[in-house]
């Protein structure tokens, strides 16, 4: 099954990244916008750096972290991003979310986020619905990849948004809107550098449980994981309209 990224002319797109912790950035995701001839910046949100004006970028990328949408009390400046992200919505702008990021936009598009049952951390296969199999969007996707995952909670799909993938732990592990907000639970853009970061950090979540993988594990995957994971998310920013 071929998977040749749509390369169509365009204009540069600018990127704004937003990250909530140091040990979570775009990996695979800033390669992308380098080969395509997107600038992208930064808010390190951890760091009180300033969020961007709306006019300052044609596609917001919502990066992951350990905190919750919730926990606005330990991180004040949570409602300011919230705040940034439901204005992107409305004025019409591309969004790309990832884990804690997907769950924010869900978030601000209405739907509720909650903890999942079961905590899911490493290497586990996710199944395109049977919807997005069908949809232009996904066509062409393997119908089950193996991806990395590192989350505990979960979100509700959003109103009128179609529901991309499942895993065996998690029912919602993807949503697409108006063909310009991606919201993913999972991490494509994930490499061997930045997986072995992750793995330091929050080295005290890897407990046992049976969706949770020691680091071990999880790094010991061959380097063909990844590059098949990096075809998919190449596949679907293209994909995404500005």
């Amino acid at each position: 099954m071929s998977l040749n990224p749509q390369r169509a002319e365009q204009n540069a797109m600018k990127i704004h990244c937003l990250m909530h912790v140091p040990f979570e950035g775009p990996a695979q995701m800033a390669d992308w916008a380098e080969s395509r001839g997107h600038p992208i910046a930064f808010s390190h949100l951890f760091a009180g750096d300033a969020l961007p004006a709306l006019d300052a970028f044609d596609r917001l990328v919502v990066m992951g972290g350990p905190m919750g949408v919730g926990n606005e009390d330990r991180y004040p400046w949570l409602s300011a991003e919230k705040t940034l992200i439901r204005s992107a919505i409305e004025a019409g702008r591309s969004l790309v979310g990832v884990c804690l990021g997907a769950q924010l936009i869900a978030e601000a598009l209405g739907a509720r986020v909650s903890r999942n049952p079961q905590q899911e951390i490493g290497w586990f296969p996710i199944r395109l619905t049977e919807a997005a199999r069908t949809h232009p969007f996904c066509q062409d996707l393997p119908a089950e990849l193996q991806v990395l995952h590192w989350h505990g909670d979960t979100f509700a799909l959003p109103p009128g948004a179609l529901h991309l993938a499942a895993s065996e732990a998690c029912t919602q592990q993807g949503f697409l809107v108006d063909e310009r907000i991606l919201g993913l639970q999972f991490h494509l853009e994930m490499t061997p550098t930045s997986l072995r970061t992750l793995c330091s950090y929050c080295a005290d979540e890897l407990v046992a449980a049976p969706y949770v993988q020691s680091a071990e594990q999880m790094l010991a995957v061959s380097p063909v994981r990844y590059e098949e994971t990096a075809r998919v998310l190449e596949v679907l920013l293209d994909r995404l309209a500005e």
